[in-house]
Order: structure tokens, then sequence, then C-alpha cells
């Protein structure tokens, strides 16, 4: 039996889905009691466990042979690193009181960096601390979302202007949210690595620059659209105006100061690297039809 967390999301969700096609015994995690409903009608237990009870999550863990938790971030957070240490350290005691033998965790491109990496920081404390767990790891690092073009392609199909905090030319990885629900699922049906804890890179087919996006936007919406890039000093503004807390804006600064230096980049040492099926084009074309 799996448990699979984060099922409200778009990785979670995939990953419940793709093991309950597969045949395998599924017991969801969720905040909300009505949001595992579907997977219940398709024979999944539901465990009811917030995100910062370890012996609410220790006993949903109890009995499996795997399980894929995540961080889910609160963008609202006053200090979003101290809450993001509360859920890792949760997690942390729930794996050693379940005894569970193989977490698959979502993390980021990045993680191995303790610093200069925004709100990617607190995934590369949650590695560290989970890896003081007897559990085996895969640790999961996508790229950049295509999901997070939702918002600038919204904006894309009613102005032709594609906004982005990455330099336009700067090409980078990119991935699916649908690519790392069927990875993670792979990864769980697969077992652990031979080591305790491995790392696997997921990426898109290529890396794909703001232009790129655009290009393929103009396709889909079949009138032209441009990039057009938002300097460093306006990124905390838009980012407050997005909803996000002061703290999360900051972060989100220096997490696009690290993109666009450089500074954001897979760890090559012992990693594998899995790269998806879905392109630019097929990305563009779903998240505008949303």
């Amino acid at each position: 039996m799996f448990v699979v967390a984060g099922v409200t999301g778009n990785t979670g969700a995939v990953v419940a889905d793709t093991l309950l096609a597969r045949g395998k015994k599924v017991r969801v995690v969720v905040r909300d009691a009505s949001k595992g409903e579907r997977f219940q009608a398709r024979g999944a237990e539901v465990a009811v466990v917030s995100v910062d009870d370890d012996v609410a999550l220790a006993k949903a863990l109890s009995g499996a042979e795997g399980a894929y938790l995540l961080s889910p971030p609160d963008l609202t957070a006053d200090d979003f690193l101290a809450s993001r240490r509360i859920v890792a350290d949760a997690a942390a005691r729930a794996i050693d009181a379940s005894q569970v033998p193989h977490v698959v965790f979502l993390s980021s491109l990045g993680a191995h960096l303790p610093e200069r990496t925004g709100v990617v920081r607190s995934l590369h404390y949650a590695e560290q601390r989970l890896a003081r767990t007897p559990a085996k790891l895969t640790f999961l690092r996508p790229s950049y979302f295509f999901e997070n073009w939702i918002g600038p392609l919204t904006a894309a199909a009613s102005s032709g202007k594609l906004p982005t905090f990455i330099e336009v030319d700067r090409a980078i990885s990119m991935i699916s949210s649908r690519d790392i629900g069927v990875f993670a699922a792979q990864a769980l049906l697969e077992g652990p690595a031979a080591e305790r804890i491995s790392v696997i890179n997921l990426e898109a087919p290529r890396d794909y620059t703001p232009r790129d996006i655009a290009n393929a936007a103009a396709r889909a919406l079949e009138r032209p659209v441009e990039p057009e890039f938002v300097p460093e000093p306006a990124i905390e503004g838009a980012f407050r105006s997005f909803g996000r807390s002061a703290d999360v804006a900051r972060l989100m600064r220096e997490l696009l100061i690290a993109t666009n230096d450089g500074t954001m980049r897979f760890e090559n040492a012992g990693e594998r690297s899995w790269r998806g099926t879905t392109d630019a084009d097929t990305a563009v074309r779903g998240l505008l039809a949303k």
C-alpha cells in the first residue's frame, strides 16, 4: 500500500490516479475529508491529516511500503521558511514513528544549495531533515514548472504581452506537473535505489526561454505574443499584488535573481535525470484552455 499526500494539488493527484490505475492500494492524505471523496470512490483509503500533525501523519504512514510527501507552500506566511521547517520536522517525526521504508519527496532544482535560492531554501532544510530519518529517500528535484506561466499566459491572451521575471532569452529547464506526478508514481513502484538517498532531476524534453513560451502562446492563440521582461526592482511589488506576503515576495525576488544569474542549477554528482514527454507547445495549449 502506498500513501500519497498533496492529492488536492497537481502532482499528488496524478500520483494517486496513476497508482490506482495500476491496481495498487492507496491511502490519500487530505486536510478535508471531502477532498478525498473522488479517490475513495475508486477504492482508496482517506486519512484526514494536518501537515504539521506528526502523530496523525505517522498513523497515516503506518503499514505503507512507500509514501509520496511534499511541503505545500503557504504563500501568505509572514515567515515562510519557519513555517516550512515546522512541516519538515513533523514529516520527519512521522517517518521515524511509522518506520515507513521508502519516501519519495517532492523537492526542487537548487535544493542542494543552502542559500541564495529564496523559497527553495525551505526544501534544502527539508532534505537535510528527512536525511536524518531511517527511511530510504528519493528526492525528486523538478525544474521550473510550466504551470508558473498560467498568470502570464492569461495576460498574453488579452494583451499580446507575456510578462516574465526571467530574462527573455535565458534558456532554463522546465517541467509539467503532470510529468512530475507520473515520475513520482514510477519512483514508488520501482522502490528505493540501492543507496539510502537518491536524487532524480526532472526536466522537459528540452530547455526553453520565455521567448519560446511566448512563441508557443502565439501559435496557440494564432496571433502575435511578445515576451516582456519585468525588471528586478519590480518583483516584490508584483508578488505583493498577487496576494503574497512581504516575506514570500522577498524570497521570490531572491529566487528569480538566482534563476537569472545561473545560481539555480542541478547538482551533478550522483544524480539521475528523467525527461518528461510534455513540451512547451503542449503545456501552453493546456494552460490556455483552463
